[in-house]
């Protein structure tokens, strides 16, 4: 069978160069597209849905939000298995489906069985559905340098402008903030002239949230031009808060500040970000979507990063955390260092054994005509370009070469033996 091959090759060798050249250029289109990375992709394809309750204990997180979730998303097709934990204020489940699933299928699935579940959660409560990235999507974090500013106005600024910019990049599928602290309007009531004013603190959470709002009103025309009457109320400091009516006592409406007082302050934290024991930080990590190309999308989010730091405050700047894209080029410069060293021993070798430079050339060829090959093979079955896959073809360099290294001194041994035969001089 081989020898038919053999005489069929040789027999047609302007179609094997262009078959060849075909599977080259195609191997080169391949390499380009497929998408690059440092670390192989071994998570689950999984789905996670998150559910805040806020002040609740971890039992009743666990009894009126992760259980009747959990048990509602038990019909979905092709699971694997369902995890969920429960901790104080917060829900997590774990959707694991099979290996073969479209991840984006699998997120319709859950998104369709959670409308039907929310309906047994308590009022107010809605799950949502984590980012699309994978365990490894972590590929870019952050810092902001900022000694100016405090921890309040860093993580505003990174809430409501970075992040914002940075989540129009291509292939991010969310930019997590964390340190700092996230401001917020506190009231702190006294419960001495809640009693004296005979005002619940219902009342008041009722009375502030309505009053914090813009009504719309209608149309009307004067003299051929229209005006639209608005209700604006809207919140936009600590007095607006402090004079919002509560109830009235003997005619005399009862403000907020009459019954407690009303401060800026920071969220709940359940940790802080220390930065190498030189105190606290605020910064973002950038997760990468699905079957994204993490080197492209680090290049794209370094792009904006530029972009974002002209418009920060004076004396605010970035400072990278940790980045993949160095780990990346390190993979990459490693395989092409490999490929120079293979094509210079094969030189040396087959030149001071064989001292024939076609046989040389023959064998330096099949080198990068089989990588480029190996990367269609890449991407038809979904393998990115990672330390694993490029060094599995770094050392399969070394079997290409032996390969045809015996094969060159076989063929080479052979004509030699042919034409020192006394049979075929004759």
């Amino acid at each position: 069978m081989i020898q038919k091959i053999i005489e069929l090759s040789l027999r047609n060798r302007l179609a094997v160069i262009i078959i060849v050249l075909g599977l080259f250029g195609w191997g080169v289109y391949a390499v380009m597209q497929n998408p690059i990375d440092a670390i192989p992709d071994l998570s689950e394809k999984q789905v996670i849905v998150f559910t805040e309750w806020m002040g609740r204990s971890p039992q009743v997180i666990e009894d009126q939000v992760t259980y009747p979730l959990v048990s509602n998303l038990q019909g979905i097709p092709k699971i694997k298995n369902i995890r969920a934990s429960s901790m104080f204020g917060m829900s997590f489940v774990y959707v694991v489906f099979e290996d073969n699933v479209d991840i984006y299928w699998a997120r319709t699935r859950v998104m369709e069985r959670l409308n039907y579940a929310q309906r047994l959660l308590p009022q107010g409560i809605t799950p949502t559905l984590g980012p699309d990235g994978t365990g490894v999507g972590h590929v870019f974090w952050y810092t902001l340098d900022a000694k100016k500013m405090d921890l309040g106005e860093q993580r505003a600024l990174q809430d409501w402008y970075i992040k914002f910019a940075l989540q129009t990049v291509p292939g991010v599928a969310e930019v997590a903030s964390f340190g700092g602290f996230e401001k917020q309007y506190q009231l702190v009531i006294d419960p001495v002239k809640l009693q004296y004013y005979n005002v619940s603190l219902m009342e008041v959470m009722n009375k502030v949230k309505s009053n914090n709002n813009d009504v719309g009103g209608r149309k009307f025309e004067i003299s051929d031009m229209a005006y639209i009457v608005r209700g604006l109320g809207y919140i936009k400091n600590k007095e607006d808060v402090e004079n919002i009516a509560v109830t009235n006592y003997n005619g005399i409406p009862v403000r907020v500040k009459d019954i407690g007082t009303v401060q800026m302050g920071g969220d709940l934290r359940l940790g802080i970000f220390d930065n190498n024991g030189e105190g606290e930080v605020v910064g973002g990590i950038v997760v990468m979507r699905y079957g994204e190309n993490a080197d492209k999308v680090i290049k794209g989010i370094k792009e904006k990063m530029k972009d974002v730091e002209k418009g920060l405050p004076e004396g605010v700047h970035f400072k990278t955390v940790y980045d993949r894209s160095t780990l990346i080029e390190a993979a990459i410069e490693t395989i092409k260092g490999k490929l120079l060293e293979e094509i210079a021993v094969v030189c040396m070798i087959v030149i001071i054994f064989l001292f024939h430079w076609r046989s040389a050339l023959s064998i330096i060829i099949q080198i990068p005509i089989t990588i480029a090959i190996s990367f269609i093979l890449l991407n038809a079955f979904g393998l990115s370009s990672n330390i694993m896959s490029l060094t599995g073809i770094a050392l399969a360099i070394g079997v290409i070469v032996d390969n045809g290294i015996i094969m060159s001194e076989n063929a080479y041994r052979n004509l030699s033996e042919w034409q020192n035969d006394p049979a075929n001089k004759k």
